[in-house]
């Protein structure tokens, strides 16, 4: 992942419990929309096979990482499947340090101002601030005040609605999941519905 790149489009979804049939409509879903970031949570059964398989059908068009990494040994396995980022809900911080010496990028997720500052100065390419949805978008703000040179990527309850407005609180990424990628959705195959609400989302 190529962080300057990112920033110019800086909207993350998160697959979680995806199954090996739901890969490639799902990455023509991502195409059409123009979603340039993925990640596969590793808490999704057979996690590195799917982001191998991900990242071979997007054939770089697209990033595939691995996200809720709370191991070294997951974060291997993820590497080895050829993530190119690491997302995790926490700071973990042999995790973290681990991606810092070898120039990958990582977003620990935090969420006290304490936490936040910490993730940080631990090597954070950006702090996941997480879960965003109970104080929202003026939390952001709020945290933005202090630190402002912290990168923040807001996650937990970004949608289509608020998306601007976390952004316009000082944001610098945001991250999404089932509001997106609805676990209905994906049961019935309705991946035109995905790709639609994709569209509102990072248009």
């Amino acid at each position: 992942m190529d962080i300057n790149i990112f920033k110019k489009r800086p909207y993350m979804g998160i697959l979680r419990g995806v199954e090996p049939h739901h890969i490639d409509p799902l990455v023509k879903a991502v195409l059409n929309a123009g979603l340039t970031t993925v990640e596969i949570t590793m808490n999704t059964d057979d996690a590195p096979a799917l982001i191998e398989k991900m990242r071979h059908a997007a054939g770089g068009r697209f990033v595939v990482g691995a996200g809720t990494v709370l191991t070294l040994s997951e974060l291997k396995d993820a590497l080895s499947a050829g993530a190119s980022f690491i997302v995790s809900p926490i700071l973990i911080s042999e995790v973290v340090t681990y991606c810092r010496d070898h120039h990958i990028p990582v977003f620990p997720g935090a969420f006290s101002p304490q936490e936040i500052v910490h993730a940080w100065q631990s090597g954070a390419t950006m702090v996941k601030v997480f879960p965003s949805k109970f104080f929202g978008p003026a939390y952001i703000k709020e945290i933005k005040g202090p630190f402002k040179d912290i990168e923040r990527m807001a996650c937990g309850g970004v949608n289509a609605t608020n998306v601007k407005e976390f952004f316009d609180a000082g944001a610098s990424a945001v991250a999404f999941g089932g509001s997106i990628f609805q676990p209905q959705w994906l049961q019935n195959g309705d991946f035109y519905a995905i790709e639609q609400a994709l569209t509102q989302i990072v248009s």
